[in-house]
């Protein structure tokens, strides 16, 4: 399964990005070339994250279609399946732009346990 290596990279990003924070949720665009479903990518990811900041998280996954240029008829589409075929001749002499990205786009965080000093007297440190 390709989506192990896919959740390996965005763990990857995951981490970096929450410098040793626990993590609760990522969102991922990815592109439809990558052909990657949420229920697969969340299984790979809760395998690879499994002992990380990011164990337990969902990964919520937007899927980036595809811009399609029939060569027939000229026609110019988007499509988020990556076996499209023209939509307006049915043609599949088709180059492909994009759909092929990857990007972490945020991270939620989980909420602190606890939060030491006085929420009602601490003004913070000064110095």
């Amino acid at each position: 399964m390709h989506e192990f290596g896919i959740a390996e990279a965005i763990l990857a990003a995951v981490e970096q990005r929450a410098d040793g924070r626990r993590v609760r949720r990522a969102r991922v665009h990815a592109g439809a070339l990558l052909r990657i479903t949420e229920p697969a990518i969340n299984h790979a990811f809760a395998t690879v994250a499994d002992g990380s900041v990011a164990e337990g998280a969902q990964v919520d996954l937007v899927i980036v279609p595809v811009r399609l240029s029939c060569r027939s008829c000229g026609r110019t589409a988007e499509s988020a399946d990556p076996f499209a075929t023209c939509p307006e001749c049915g043609g599949i002499d088709i180059d492909t732009e994009g759909g092929d990205d990857l990007v972490l786009e945020s991270i939620q965080m989980a909420e602190a346990a606890h939060v030491p000093g006085d929420p009602r007297r601490d003004r913070g440190n000064p110095f």
